[in-house]
């Protein structure tokens, strides 16, 4: 069994500092094997921001925490145009950390990063060929039992969780993309972007998508809210790559929460959600 804790768009620079000391203190209290933050450290890509969202990530180690984190379209500066085409990325790499690609591994999980974040894409994210390679290649090595997980900030689908619930654009090469995610044999897809809790099984919106099921996180500190919904995060129980409790743990206002809660288990080619004991079953996060 393997916890971890998928954060997203925390957005220092327009954070709430209640919710922000609120998230450490779960963090704490509930020790994940690992913490992810999919992407969107900064609002604005600036020094300050980096350094508090450094700070933060600090903290967490210092309490015991392995952090995994991949870089999300606001880390990259928006009105600095020179630093923006030639540097995108450099106040990311000096504060947080100078790999793109990270990677963590224990007995139970396998979970890489890439970054999708691009200096010509003001809002959306792309993959190239030699990124599609390194997942290939790093999760081939990856013992059968575990657990194969990869953490981007822009969703590699389509998703029905854009403004007025159109689809949401996936990156470019989307389809490439999904082709070498189903070769890796992956089984969770972590991302974050439109600020919206979402959980569907890949195969139900693209055939080639293999048997990856798909987890989008809402914003965990920011004040940068979606519709009805509060900061909230995700809590991955994960037991065996064809079983996952994922349950949200939300904000109401004083403290956070455990939220909805489903049950997956990976059956007959595709992701099914199932009732948990006593309970009916539920409709996955939205």
């Amino acid at each position: 069994m393997a916890l971890i804790a998928h954060l997203s768009d925390v957005h220092f620079g327009a954070h709430d500092p209640r919710v922000v000391e609120a998230s450490e203190a779960w963090l704490r209290r509930h020790r994940p094997d690992l913490v992810v933050i999919s992407g969107d450290l900064t609002q604005r890509a600036r020094v300050r921001q980096f350094r508090e969202a450094a700070a933060y990530l600090e903290r967490l180690r210092a309490a015991g925490l392995a952090v995994l984190t991949v870089p999300g379209n606001h880390d990259v500066p928006l009105y600095d145009v020179a630093r923006r085409l030639f540097t995108p990325l450099r106040r990311y790499r000096r504060y947080i950390t100078h790999d793109l690609s990270p990677w963590f591994e224990n007995d139970e999980v396998a979970v890489l990063g890439i970054n999708t974040s691009r200096a010509l894409a003001v809002t959306g994210g792309r993959i190239n060929r030699s990124q599609m390679q390194i997942i290939e290649e790093r999760f081939r090595a990856v013992e059968s039992q575990k657990t194969r997980i990869l953490v981007t900030h822009h969703p590699l689908f389509a998703l029905p969780i854009g403004k007025g619930d159109a689809l949401g654009g996936a990156v470019g090469r989307s389809e490439d993309a999904v082709a070498a995610l189903g070769r890796a044999g992956v089984h969770l897809a972590l991302a974050g972007h439109f600020h919206r809790t979402y959980a569907e099984a890949a195969s139900r919106m693209m055939e080639t998508a293999g048997h990856a099921l798909v987890v989008q996180a809402g914003t965990a500190t920011s004040t940068r809210l979606r519709a009805e919904e509060r900061q909230s995060f995700n809590w991955l129980d994960v037991r065996r790559h064809n079983d996952l409790e994922l349950q949200v743990i939300a904000w109401d206002g004083h403290d956070f929460r455990h939220g909805n809660r489903v049950y997956y288990t990976y059956a007959e080619g595709a992701w099914q959600a199932r009732p948990l004991r006593g309970e009916a079953a539920p409709p996955p996060p939205e």
